[in-house]
C-alpha cells in the first residue's frame, strides 16, 4: 500500500505532523472573473488552506449544488475556457500551494486526455479530482497521470460497497475523496456517522490520506470532520461569499476560521 509521494500528500503529511487535518479549499476558475478567482485562491492559500481545488466550469454540473452551479454559470457566461483554468492553476502553484483541478470528465475527454495531463503538469498542477469518472472508464487517465506524474483523486460515497471502496482507493494518488452528505441530507450527527464510518472503511485499503467533502461550511463542522479525517474540503461556503459580493476579506476570514478549526485538541 505504499504510494509515490506527491506535493498533495506532502501537504497532508505536514498538517498531520502539526496535529491537524489539512484544509482543502475549492473555487471555480473564472468567477467572479479570471483575475478575481486567482486573487481569491491566493487569499485562501495565504490564510491557511493547504491545498487548493480549482473548478473547471462545465455547462452541465449535475453534481454541484445551487451555489457552485450559479458561480460556474457566471464563469461560463463570461467566456471562461480551459486556458483560463490552466492560468489559474499556474498562478496558485507559483505561490507554492499544491493545486488540483476539480472537473467533470467530458471537458478533459474533449480536450484530449494526454494533452490535458501534459498541459496541467506544465502549469504546475498536481492532478485532477474527477467526480463523475468511473474506475472502469479511467484507463486513459490512469495512463496519462502516470506518464506526467499527476495525482488522481476519485470519490467514494457512504453507499459504495467494500469491493468498490477497495478498487477506488487503489486507483487514487494524492488522497481519497470521501463524499459526505453532511449539512444537506438528514441531521448533521447522523450523516457525520456515515462519513466517519466511510473514512474508516477507506483506511482499510490504503495509507493515502482521506479527506471529507460536501456540506462542510463552518468552523464547527470542520472541527467535527477533523476529528476523524485527514482533510476537510470546503467549497460552497467560499463561493457563497463571492456570490454575495463580500469580497476577498470574507474569503480570508473564513479560511482563517476553518484553518483554526481543523487543529486537533492537544491530548
Amino acid at each position: 500500500m505504499t504510494h509515490v509521494t506527491s506535493a498533495v500528500t506532502e501537504a497532508f503529511g505536514k498538517a498531520s505532523a502539526d496535529n491537524r487535518a489539512a484544509l482543502v479549499g475549492y473555487l471555480p476558475a473564472g468567477f467572479p472573473s479570471v483575475a478575481g478567482a486567482i486573487e481569491a485562491a491566493l487569499a485562501m492559500a495565504q490564510a491557511g488552506a493547504d491545498v487548493i481545488e480549482v473548478g473547471l466550469p462545465y455547462s452541465d454540473p449535475l453534481m454541484d449544488g445551487p451555489v457552485i452551479a450559479e458561480a460556474v454559470h457566471r464563469a461560463l457566461a463570461a467566456g471562461t475556457r480551459v486556458a483560463d483554468v490552466l492560468r489559474t492553476v499556474e498562478a496558485v502553484a507559483a505561490a507554492g500551494v499544491p493545486v488540483l483541478v476539480m472537473t467533470y470528465w467530458n471537458p478533459v475527454d474533449r480536450y484530449g486526455v494526454r494533452a490535458f495531463a501534459r498541459d496541467l503538469a506544465a502549469a504546475g498542477g498536481s492532478g485532477l479530482i474527477t467526480p463523475d469518472l468511473t474506475i472502469e472508464e479511467a484507463g486513459p487517465w490512469l495512463d496519462a497521470s502516470g506518464e506526467y506524474d499527476l495525482d488522481r483523486v476519485f470519490l467514494v460515497a457512504p453507499s459504495s460497497t467494500g469491493e468498490r471502496v477497495a478498487k477506488i482507493a487503489r486507483a487514487c494518488r494524492g488522497f481519497v475523496y470521501a463524499a459526505s452528505l453532511m449539512g444537506i441530507t438528514g441531521t448533521r450527527d447522523a450523516v457525520s456517522a456515515d462519513a466517519s464510518g466511510l473514512v474508516g472503511r477507506v483506511r482499510q485499503h490504503t495509507d493515502l490520506p482521506v479527506a471529507v467533502g460536501l456540506g462542510v461550511s463552518n468552523g464547527t463542522q470542520a472541527a467535527q470532520v477533523a476529528g476523524f479525517a485527514d482533510g476537510v474540503i470546503v467549497g460552497s461556503a467560499f463561493v457563497r461569499r463571492l456570490l454575495d459580493d463580500q469580497g476577498i476579506p470574507a474569503i480570508r476570514e473564513l479560511t482563517s476560521e476553518l484553518a483554526a478549526s481543523v487543529r486537533r485538541p492537544t491530548p
